[in-house]
C-alpha cells in the first residue's frame, strides 16, 4: 500500500507535468512575457496560480464529481472554454508586429486570470486525475492539499514560461519574426478550442 509522503510525491510530480505541459495557460503566458514584458504579466500570473489552486480545492470537496454526474453541465463550460479560447486567439492573430500589440492590447488583468481557470477544461482534468492521488484523505484535507500543490507549482511554472516568452521578445527582431511568432502562438491557442471536446 502507498504511503502518504509517496502519495503526495505522485501528486507533485503528476501536477508538474500536468500544468508545465503546453496548454491554454502555457501559451497566453509565453505570448503575454513576449508582447508586454514579464512584470507587466506578473498580475497574469497571480491570477493563473490562483485560479488553478481554486479549482484544485473545489475538485477536493466534490465539485469535479458533480461536474462528471453532469454532462449538460460539462458541455455547457466547454462551450464557454472553447469561446473563450477562440476569442483570445484572434487577439494573438491580430497582434501589430511593428508595436508588438493590438491596439488597445493589453495583458490579463489578475481577475480575468483567475476566472479563466473556471472554463480551463485542462485544469479541471489534471485536478480530477490528481484528487484520485489524495483520496484517502477527508474532503477538507484533500481540497487543502490540492489548493497548495496547484497554486505553488503552477507559480513557478507561469514564471518560467513568462520569462521564456521576454527572451523570445529578444530574438524576435523584425516585425516578420514578429508575425510568425503571433501567428504560432494564436494557431496553437486555437487548437485548444477544439480539444475541449475531446
Amino acid at each position: 500500500m502507498i504511503t502518504a509522503p509517496e502519495a503526495i510525491l505522485v501528486l507533485v510530480t503528476y501536477v508538474f507535468v500536468g500544468l508545465f505541459s503546453p496548454g491554454p495557460n502555457v501559451v497566453l503566458l509565453t505570448a503575454s512575457g513576449a508582447r508586454f514584458g514579464f512584470r507587466a504579466t506578473v498580475p497574469h500570473i497571480l491570477g493563473v496560480a490562483l485560479g488553478v489552486g481554486l479549482i484544485a480545492g473545489l475538485t477536493g470537496i466534490g465539485v469535479g464529481v458533480v461536474l462528471l454526474a453532469f454532462p449538460w453541465l460539462t458541455l455547457i463550460l466547454k462551450f464557454i472554454a472553447s469561446a473563450w479560447i477562440l476569442w483570445m486567439a484572434w487577439g494573438l492573430w491580430q497582434a501589430n508586429p511593428i508595436t508588438k500589440r493590438e491596439t488597445g492590447g493589453r495583458p490579463f488583468t489578475f481577475p480575468e486570470a483567475v476566472l479563466f481557470q473556471a472554463v480551463n477544461p485542462k485544469i479541471w482534468v489534471v485536478a480530477l486525475v490528481a484528487s484520485t492521488y489524495v483520496a484517502a484523505l477527508p474532503p477538507l484535507s484533500q481540497a487543502m492539499w490540492l489548493a497548495a500543490a496547484f497554486s505553488g507549482i503552477n507559480l513557478l511554472v507561469c514564471l518560467f514560461w513568462t520569462w521564456a516568452g521576454t527572451l523570445l521578445a529578444f530574438l524576435l527582431n523584425s516585425p516578420r519574426a514578429w508575425l510568425v511568432f503571433m501567428r504560432i502562438m494564436a494557431v496553437a491557442l486555437a487548437g485548444f478550442s477544439l480539444a475541449v471536446f475531446l
